[in-house]
């Protein structure tokens, strides 16, 4: 069977903000650009909405909130459920203790998920995402 070969996500156009290995950030962080953490998030994170954005979270980073971007390379640990409308990498270190919901998934040997996988067609979040801005545009 051929295998055909990925590459690995890389940086998106923008900014990057580091959260680094001894910082505990409490509240939820919405971004554009990079977001690379190294330390502790306890809060959700999730990306502007019609932005590129591009999350890391590297081994001995953690998340305790749910995570809704683009893409995302976990190798940390999240506790939550994750969304990613584009694409997830999982890589060997990763643990998610929470939901799955995926355009395109790369899992590595050796990550763990405790919770499910759903994939979900890049259309429907591009729906909601037009939902959202509609009503908080009719709020406004």
């Amino acid at each position: 069977m051929l295998r055909k070969e990925s590459k690995p996500l890389t940086s998106v156009q923008g900014s990057t903000t580091l959260i680094a290995p001894d910082a505990v950030v409490t509240g939820d962080i919405q971004f554009s650009g990079n977001l690379d953490v190294e330390g502790v998030v306890k809060g959700s994170i999730s990306a502007e909405p019609g932005k590129e954005a591009m999350l890391r979270v590297v081994n001995g980073g953690r998340v305790e909130g749910e995570i809704r971007v683009p893409s995302a390379m976990i190798n940390g640990a999240v506790t939550g459920d994750v969304h990613s409308s584009e694409r997830l990498e999982l890589a060997e270190q990763a643990e998610i203790d929470g939901d799955i919901y995926y355009h395109l998934i790369e899992m590595a040997v050796g990550c763990k998920v405790n919770g499910g996988l759903r994939h979900v067609a890049k259309v429907t979040d591009d729906l909601a995402m037009k939902r959202e801005q509609r009503a908080t545009q009719d709020a406004v």
